[in-house]
């Protein structure tokens, strides 16, 4: 791997052929004069001299780049560039690796596209199998895979009923099934402003004033006299209607006038940081230098997009990466791919890519932490303050998991997480010591009575261990497993929409590791 960096490019001739050849892990960044392009190789002159370099490691930008048709693939995976442009290549390296071959990936028919043909035995045998990555916005992958064009369809939101009826009449089957929806990471969508710009903290609410329009200029929110320019995405994006909903619920203005649309993630970063007045929006591995902003709920809750907050939902900008597929997919190649791309296999690479994993983490439950001191200084009467006092004892004999199962309203079935989560939980659990014991604490939102809730977030507890049990059969029969409630004395949001009380629909997984 030739180690380069952008520093090269800074004293060279600015040729009429030149080109800038970049790779996506930061290790190639050279500028130089297109000299050919045969035989799947760039030849440049630089102020290093001529150099080669093969079109598998790098990607051209410039005037003068070739155009390299696509050709024609065993798998094309189509959809959104949240997933296309960073995890899906890392993805098929992390396939390649699993199936002891080398991926062979080019930039093909423009920047949107990869392509990768893998060699077996290391790169020194046979073909494999090939794939063809074609990066736009999530609802090009549902169209794709109705006119059956893709494989594989990319989505940074989950389908929209319309689009699942629209591909169910094609033949394509129930695209909620867990064989065909299938959940593969979470991105966290940062709110970014320049780096230079003195605002660090926002209200919920002061967001939702500046992308209807209403709150103009950072002055009114804590900053300088200067105008906001706001940067959005196009209509159809998935970044754009995850934060849509997210902020605004079904009442979504209309997009300022003056606002900038940005074509895709890496062109969101590129303009916030060009402009300190701007803001903008994007996930969180492509903040590229931008200063995230930390925001507070209406409820006054601190939202924090660490991993353990966005792993249990409980950070609200944030938005599950899904790939699908049609249910008469019969391709091997492609459900071989997939099936990786969901196993705790591919968990580092996802993380390589700066988006968060499904896999299990694990937190203290300090004294002094928010949920503590919101329990503790609850203005609340005798009955309520001592169901309080009863789960304070018991945060501070466990630790709490990430893994949380969440339930649709009024309903006794988990959302399409939960078998992921039984799967990455019983995993977790079988590596731990003889004698660890769990306890499922359910909660709800506060729609109902009071003791009508508790005795539901109870059941609702009873009923996951009792689904784990199942699942696991006797593979954690030495975890010692409990289960109580606590109604809705604990939001982890606010319960005025129904955001807000989905989250708090939930069965959490506390441990105690054994000792001694």
């Amino acid at each position: 791997m030739i180690a380069m960096t952008a520093a090269i490019s800074t004293t060279s001739t600015a040729w009429a052929s030149e080109i800038t050849l970049l790779s996506a892990d930061g290790a190639i960044d050279l500028v130089g004069e297109l000299l050919d392009f045969s035989d799947n190789t760039y030849a440049i002159r630089t102020v290093l001299g001529d150099l080669s370099i093969s079109a598998s490691r790098v990607s051209c930008d410039g005037a003068a780049c070739p155009v390299i048709a696509a050709p024609d693939a065993d798998v094309v995976i189509a959809g959104s560039d949240t997933l296309g442009q960073s995890l899906m290549p890392l993805l098929l390296s992390g396939y390649a690796a699993t199936r002891d071959a080398e991926d062979r990936q080019t930039m093909v028919g423009g920047s949107q596209q990869v392509f990768a043909e893998m060699i077996g035995d290391q790169g020194f045998g046979d073909p494999i199998g090939s794939y063809l990555i074609s990066s736009s916005s999530s609802g090009d992958a549902f169209t794709s895979l109705a006119d059956q064009s893709a494989q594989i369809g990319m989505a940074s939101r989950r389908i929209l009923p319309d689009e699942a009826r629209m591909l169910r009449d094609t033949g394509a089957g129930n695209m909620i099934d867990p064989a065909q929806e299938h959940i593969i990471a979470i991105d966290s969508l940062i709110v970014i402003t320049h780096p230079n710009n003195p605002v660090d903290t926002l209200t919920t609410n002061q967001l939702r004033q500046i992308y209807a329009g209403t709150i103009t200029n950072w002055a009114d929110v804590g900053g300088l006299n200067a105008p906001i320019q706001l940067i959005d995405r196009a209509e159809g994006a998935g970044a754009r209607v995850v934060f849509e909903n997210r902020l605004f619920g079904p009442n979504i203005p209309a997009v300022p006038a003056s606002a900038v649309i940005a074509t895709d993630n890496d062109e969101m970063a590129a303009i916030v940081n060009s402009n300190e007045n701007a803001i903008g929006f994007t996930g969180f591995a492509f903040q590229r230098g931008a200063k995230p902003i930390t925001l507070i709920n209406d409820c006054g809750l601190i939202m924090t997009p660490d991993a353990f907050s966005v792993r249990t939902d409980e950070y609200a900008l944030q938005q599950f990466l899904y790939l699908y597929n049609r249910g008469d997919l019969s391709d091997d190649t492609a459900v071989d791919f997939v099936n990786y791309a969901v196993s705790a296999e591919a968990d580092d690479v996802i993380a390589k890519a700066g988006l968060i994993d499904l896999g299990v983490d694990r937190r203290a439950q300090a004294a002094d932490g928010d949920r503590a001191q919101m329990l503790l200084k609850a203005d609340v009467d005798d009955y309520v303050s001592g169901i309080m006092q009863d789960m304070l004892g018991e945060m501070n004999a466990y630790d709490r998991l990430s893994t949380t199962f969440r339930f649709r309203t009024g309903s006794s079935t988990l959302d399409p997480r939960g078998r992921l989560n039984l799967e990455r939980l019983t995993d977790y659990l079988e590596a731990q010591p003889t004698g660890t014991r769990l306890l499922f604490v359910g909660f709800t939102d506060d729609v109902g009575a009071f003791d009508s809730n508790l005795r539901l977030s109870n059941n609702r507890a009873q009923q996951v261990m009792e689904e784990l049990r199942t699942f696991a059969g006797d593979r954690l029969a030495a975890v010692e497993m409990n289960a109580t409630g606590y109604g809705e004395i604990a939001p982890s949001a606010c319960n005025t929409d129904e955001n807000g009380r989905g989250i708090n629909r939930r069965v959490e997984v506390w441990i105690q590791l054994a000792t001694g």
